[in-house]
């Protein structure tokens, strides 16, 4: 996934409403960007560290910047969460993923559970159904390990429970991370930060749901999932 556009770069000010940033860019203007994160953005979210932000030229939004990268440690981390399903499609197009080669057919959005959405249905006549849920991460607090989540996340938690129905029926699911960073090697469910998820987590692989790990590369010009990272339980 390419920037459709050049970013701009500037410093975090601050990170507030959840949704808002304020941001000093490298020429001296201050901005306040729209920030498509509604966690905690624990690492991520401290003042002072440099930023990438996109621009709109719509003339209908309120705020023409978004927040899209924050640089931690001398590397890029990507916060926009509204990237990983953009990524996901992209990669099962192309078989980047091989677990989830194979399929004829990817939906998004399909209805399940109660009052849900399962991010990608993949299908193919002669295999069951494959129900894959996608979640964001961004957190490393230890240095080479990814966590989830940075703050409680009782509908990721619900999410787990569905896909172990669909597990239950005979169909596939799977629980997707997509690490938006490069330096991590290893991923971890966040037990300290939302110990309620870790253990459906742990609940839901021992139950069939599959878990798999993707980190991705991430530059100025753009974030694709790269590799593959193995789940330290």
């Amino acid at each position: 996934m390419n920037f459709p556009q050049p970013l701009t770069r500037g410093v975090l000010v601050s990170r507030y409403k959840r949704f808002f940033a304020d941001v000093v860019l490298d020429d001296g203007t201050p901005v306040t960007a729209h920030c498509p994160n509604p966690g905690a953005m624990l690492g991520v979210n401290l003042p002072g560290l440099p930023v990438w932000l996109s621009k709109s030229d719509d003339p209908k939004r309120k705020l023409a910047h978004t927040l899209e990268l924050v640089e931690v440690d001398g590397g890029l981390v990507g916060v926009n969460t509204m990237h990983p399903n953009r990524l996901v499609a992209e990669a099962l197009a192309a078989d980047v993923i091989p677990e989830l080669t194979g399929y004829a057919t990817h939906r998004r959005e399909v209805k399940y559970g109660q009052a849900s959405r399962v991010d990608f249905l993949l299908e193919h006549p002669e295999r069951p159904p494959c129900w894959l849920e996608i979640k964001n991460c961004h957190l490393s607090r230890t240095k080479g390990l990814a966590e989830f989540p940075d703050c409680v996340a009782a509908r990721s938690s619900k999410h787990l429970r569905e896909l172990e129905a669909m597990a239950a029926a005979g169909d596939r699911a799977v629980a997707l991370f997509v690490v938006q960073r490069m330096d991590c090697e290893a991923f971890q469910a966040c037990a300290e930060l939302d110990p309620t998820f870790a253990a459906a987590l742990d609940h839901a692989a021992e139950a069939g749901v599959e878990v798999l790990v993707y980190a991705c590369e991430v530059s100025a010009h753009g974030v694709r999932i790269d590799r593959p990272l193995p789940w330290a339980r």
